[in-house]
């Protein structure tokens, strides 16, 4: 079969943001999903608020966006209704990738045809889906360059886990990992990386043959950390938590937009099939370890400090985040890769001053607020 390729502008942007909805009580999760979309519907705003597979979950997504600048007004302005929305209905909206002290069980799948089909699929993992995730798409003008550039970026997904890192704690315990969202999307047959195909034409061969094995029907169907989203014209990355606050969501985006334009204009960023050889190593390392990850280097064999790979490749894209309006944001994020400060981090010292989960979600919530 064709699996036509739409071509978009190149290094234009869009942004997803899964939300969690709790109540203002004790702070668990709550099935707000459907009151709230109610209560914005007839309000005007950038891009689109959505439904997530779970009632206790809402997506917000930017449109084409030039650049992190118009990312972040987009997001402002959405948040803007979302807050003032949640307010009248006693709920709070915020970032973070894991809810810490949920319970999957209680969590009601929000009913679309594609829900309760990924309900009826993958069973409990469908509720234990109730994780927040930041996608960012990168515009793209073929197939080709589409292949290209998710396996010159799949070295990078280390670097995207660590500065979003938001989800320390599930279950009602810190799990040890910075980011244990990522451990539960792992959990889905169809997840992990791309193979590595050529071109697009590889891709399209493949496709056809996990079509007509009856594996899969669409794009939407592979949980990969980086996939091909032909329809859009993009790539989307996938593997972020979503953050605590909008500014760092436009940062991360302004990053993926500078990796991407380093790539494109770049030939010397050219991926090589041995980085998958130590791919889900450094995706665990970082997972587990943040900025204090220890990842080898596919190319040099060198084992090396995450934080300090992070510093030096947003240095070296800084000149193409400049250029593209995103130079203050990779400049932030360059700060806290430093710093060793992502909002895993943050999460936990607000634990240890205030004392209880609860609290945490409501720092998390004045955070996502803006207050």
């Amino acid at each position: 079969m064709t699996l036509e390729f739409k071509s978009s502008e190149p290094l234009t942007l869009g942004v997803e943001l899964e939300l969690q909805l709790v109540n203002t009580r004790d702070y668990n999760l709550t099935r707000g999903a459907s009151d709230l979309l109610a209560a914005v519907a007839k309000r005007k705003h950038p891009g689109d608020i959505k439904p997530e597979i779970t009632e206790s979950m809402i997506e917000i997504s930017t449109s084409v966006c030039s650049g992190p600048e118009q990312v972040r007004a987009e997001l402002d302005a959405m948040r803007a209704v979302l807050v003032e929305g949640a307010a009248k209905l006693n709920l709070g909206v915020a970032g973070g990738g894991t809810h810490p002290f949920q319970q999957w069980s209680e969590r009601r799948i929000y009913d679309t045809p594609r829900f309760r089909h990924v309900s009826e699929l993958y069973g409990y993992l469908a509720k234990q889906f109730t994780v927040f995730g930041q996608h960012v798409h990168v515009g793209v003008r073929s197939g080709d360059e589409a292949v290209r550039l998710i396996h010159a970026l799949a070295r990078y997904v280390p670097h995207f886990i660590a500065l979003s890192a938001s989800s320390p704690f599930a279950g009602g315990a810190d799990t040890q990992f910075d980011s244990s969202r990522l451990n539960v999307v792992n959990a889905f047959p169809l997840a992990g990386f791309m193979p590595y195909v050529a071109d697009w034409d590889e891709f399209e061969h493949y496709f056809g043959e996990m079509r007509a094995f009856g594996i899969v029907e669409s794009m939407k169907d592979f949980y990969w950390d980086i996939r091909p989203k032909p329809e859009y014209g993009t790539i989307e990355i996938r593997v972020f938590d979503t953050p605590l606050t909008v500014a760092r969501a436009a940062e991360l985006a302004a990053y993926a937009q500078a990796l991407a334009a380093a790539v494109r204009e770049d030939r010397s960023w050219s991926p090589h099939p041995s980085q998958y050889l130590v791919y889900s190593y450094n995706r665990f390392q970082a997972c587990r370890f943040g900025f204090g990850a220890t990842i080898v280097d596919p190319f040099t064999r060198e084992h090396r400090l995450l934080a300090d790979e992070i510093v030096a490749a947003l240095t070296r894209v800084a000149p193409h985040a400049e250029r593209l309006g995103g130079g203050e944001a990779v400049g932030r994020l360059l700060s806290a890769a430093a710093a060793r400060a992502n909002d895993a981090k943050v999460l936990r010292e607000v634990l240890e001053k205030r004392g209880s989960l609860p609290d945490v979600v409501r720092a998390a919530c004045a955070a996502w607020h803006g207050s």
